[in-house]
């Protein structure tokens, strides 16, 4: 093989790759640019710092207003804006019903076969059962 051939497949080899990264950059680019465009009302988002909010004014060109707590409403750029959250109704409704339950249902200290810094095993009981700010006191294993 000649050598004269050598150097320009080589440099095809190496420039391949960076031409198709910079494809694959660009394409991501525009989605990220057509999603930041497309935000409504409504809209729970990620911005690039990572803070978590719903828009709630998506009517300025450059900018977005984004609700990070109740009450508290913020001026973004949409440039700010990573991605938007994909909520989903009937897992935020199970998560507040197993929140509820779990309010319901009282507390249970540590499982058997734990032992505390004592060395005693703790019984187990639910809060209810002691009054706030008492200690259940257990007898200590004689049998090491």
């Amino acid at each position: 093989m000649d050598l004269s051939l050598l150097f320009p497949i080589l440099i095809l080899l190496l420039f391949i790759p960076i031409f198709l990264s910079g494809r694959k950059q660009k394409r991501q680019l525009a989605e990220t640019q057509q999603m930041q465009n497309a935000l409504a009302e409504g809209d729970v988002v990620t911005t690039t710092s990572g803070l978590r909010g719903t828009v709630v004014d998506a009517s300025y060109e450059d900018t977005i207003d984004l609700e990070i707590a109740d009450g508290v409403v913020t001026t973004w750029l949409r440039a700010a804006v990573r991605d938007k959250v994909a909520t989903d109704t009937h897992a935020e409704d199970a998560a507040e019903d197993a929140a509820d339950t779990e309010s319901d249902t009282p507390a249970e200290l540590p499982a058997t076969g734990t032992t505390t810094a004592n060395g005693t095993s703790p019984t187990t009981a639910t809060t209810s059962d002691t009054p706030a700010g008492a200690t259940v006191e257990t007898p200590a294993d004689d049998k090491k």
